[in-house]
């Protein structure tokens, strides 16, 4: 198939692409080749390649950012995405389009399913929220709420995000700051990746899907468990978020079922096994800075 891949600099679309290459025909773009709310600046890069499938990780995700710039929130995780889900309609695309977690409001006590209402809080979730309804008007859309990434493509910068913030200040034998009253389902980028390329290559129903790994935990339970996997001392400074300043809300709950993604028989391993996949596959790179540290 020819795939288009936006935001393709990121880790998970080097990992779209990694995961695509193999077998499909891919081409892909960073979103600084293009402004992808604009349909027509979409439509000049896209229509020549008269893409299949396209597959959407471009995102503005600075959570406490989207509050002082909605507009550009809006134009990246919305409006973008309409004009994504317009091209489609052109060349009768498949369209994968990447939301979140925040979309929920963090008040349930069980992991939120895709047939949960939505309750976004802040201007990023919103924006998410948009977002997946213009994608579903796609032909074939499908919309993948993913969360708590962690892992490095092959080909993509140094990871960031919370995960890789906690393993870094672990490594340099600090203690991260991390939420103790924060509950996620932590999500290997490559696990995303191979899930997506699934769905795509079995034709399966489209439609929303929660596409994390299995199991729930805390940050403070999560970085604890790296820190096992890393050998080091779990050093840990617990904080809650009734303690930080943060422009933006988070929700406290935000676990996540995947159990309609396994009911199509696509497997997503539980979260400690596909962390120890990923700190195992940095091998002696980890293993020779803690040396280095101690």
């Amino acid at each position: 198939m020819r795939i288009a891949i936006v935001g393709a600099r990121g880790q998970l679309g080097a990992a779209l692409i990694y995961e695509f290459a193999k077998t499909h025909d891919v081409v892909a773009f960073g979103r600084a080749e293009f402004d992808i709310g604009n349909d027509a600046a979409v439509n000049a890069l896209l229509s020549p390649e008269k893409p299949e499938v396209i597959l959407n990780a471009a995102a503005f995700t600075d959570v406490d950012a989207c509050e002082e710039r909605p507009i550009e929130a809006l134009s990246s995780n919305a409006f973008g995405v309409r004009a994504l889900a317009r091209l489609a309609h052109v060349h009768g695309s498949t369209l994968v389009h990447y939301s979140t977690d925040f979309v929920f409001d963090g008040n349930a006590s069980s992991p939120y399913t895709e047939d949960d209402p939505p309750g976004p809080r802040s201007v990023y979730a919103a924006s998410k929220l948009l977002g997946e309804w213009f994608a579903l008007d796609a032909p074939r859309p499908y919309v993948l709420r993913v969360e708590s990434l962690f892992g490095q493509a092959p080909g993509a910068g140094p990871p960031k995000g919370s995960a890789a913030g906690i393993m870094n200040t672990l490594k340099a034998g600090g203690s991260p700051k991390v939420f103790e009253d924060r509950t996620i389902t932590p999500s290997y980028i490559p696990d995303i990746a191979r899930a997506t390329r699934q769905l795509v290559e079995s034709n399966a129903p489209t439609g929303l899907y929660h596409c994390v790994n299995t199991g729930q935990c805390t940050w403070v339970e999560f970085a604890r468990e790296m820190a096992r996997l890393l050998g080091l001392e779990p050093r840990v400074t617990p904080v809650r978020m009734a303690d930080m300043k943060l422009r933006a809300s988070r929700p406290l709950y935000c676990a996540l079922s995947n159990a309609k993604l396994r009911g199509l028989g696509i497997g997503m391993p539980m979260w400690q096994d596909s962390l120890k996949q990923y700190l195992q596959g940095l091998g002696h790179e980890v293993a020779h800075e803690i040396t280095d540290r101690q």
